[in-house]
């Protein structure tokens, strides 16, 4: 029995959910796909998989060899890749995980650049606002805002900061009046995003000498950036967002800065632009060449992200 290529096919299996589906997948028959999953339980000396007339499901035993097996195989591509990848220039497949605003406005302007200057990378940019598991969606590297992960499996690279910044628009500030301490943001519609459940959400300011939490709330909790940018410009409330993403509204009047002199965190802390990926890509010349493509992008005019660590 092809150990590797049975190991392939365990995922292909699991991941599909059927033996026409995976022999699909990988160019074979049902009935060779079949004799593979009969041949590695046998060696094993435990059943991985649960059949029925409808499906095909993993067992305790299998769910906890699939884990294994997905990073194996996540290795092994990683090995050939650092082999591969190792010419002066970047060469081979890479995909990306890349959120949809931030990658609307900071990356989708500038990844002509990028694909000019590596033209023997193949991109795929999977767009995406959900932390993919880089795993088993197969990602090389993820771009990600926001507080970087404290997973361990994973390398992290912090590009910039991403300042936040209280705003609203005129109309609302004249309909509902313009606070002049934090504290009186109990009293005004507060747009939130949703980094948990839970209507109500604290907002800490950090001033020179001394630091304020508000508990805010509001109408509107979404998980989308956009949708929370958009209400704030409609005079629905006032919203905590990044300056990337705000900053143009800002300059043009659209909407008005409040609290210039206070850091605005979440709760959850401060939010950076960052890159991660899995230590078997840390070799990897193309995934350093996006790596330093946005770092390039923070740096252009208008990003409104300051650089460092």
């Amino acid at each position: 029995m092809d150990k590797l290529l049975a190991l392939r096919t365990l995922l292909a299996v699991a991941e599909s959910g059927g033996f026409t589906a995976a022999a699909h997948e990988l160019g074979k028959t049902t009935s060779s796909v079949m004799r593979l999953m009969d041949g590695l339980e046998a060696s094993l000396g435990t059943s991985l998989l649960t059949r029925t007339t409808r499906s095909v499901t993993l067992t305790d035993a299998g769910v906890t060899y699939v884990e294994q097996v997905r990073q194996v195989l996540a290795d092994l591509a990683g090995a050939d890749d650092s082999v591969i990848d190792t010419g002066i220039d970047p060469m081979g497949s890479l995909r990306v995980s890349v959120s949809a605003t931030y990658s609307r406005l900071h990356i989708a302007p500038h990844i002509a650049t990028f694909l000019r200057q590596h033209p023997r990378v193949n991109l795929e940019l999977v767009v995406s606002d959900s932390h993919m598991d880089l795993v088993s969606e197969k990602i090389d590297l993820a771009l990600r805002v926001g507080v970087p992960t404290a997973d361990p499996r994973l390398i992290v690279k912090r590009l910039g900061h991403s300042a936040r910044c209280v705003v609203a628009s005129p109309a609302y500030l004249q309909r509902r009046g313009h606070p002049h301490a934090a504290s009186e943001l109990v009293a005004h519609d507060c747009l939130r995003f949703a980094y948990k459940p839970g209507n109500r959400q604290k907002w800490v300011f950090r001033y020179p000498d001394r630091s304020e939490s508000v508990d805010v709330g509001g109408q509107l909790l979404t998980n989308n950036l956009d949708m929370l940018a958009g209400a704030a410009l409609g005079g629905l409330g006032i919203a905590l967002l990044p300056q990337w993403l705000i900053g143009a509204s800002v300059r043009d009047g659209s909407l008005t800065a409040l609290f210039d002199d206070a850091q605005v965190t979440p709760e959850g802390g401060d939010a950076f632009v960052y890159a991660t990926y899995l230590p078997n890509r840390r070799h990897s010349r193309k995934v350093h060449a996006f790596i330093d493509f946005a770092q390039r992008a923070i740096a252009a005019p208008g990003h409104a992200v300051r650089t460092g660590p």
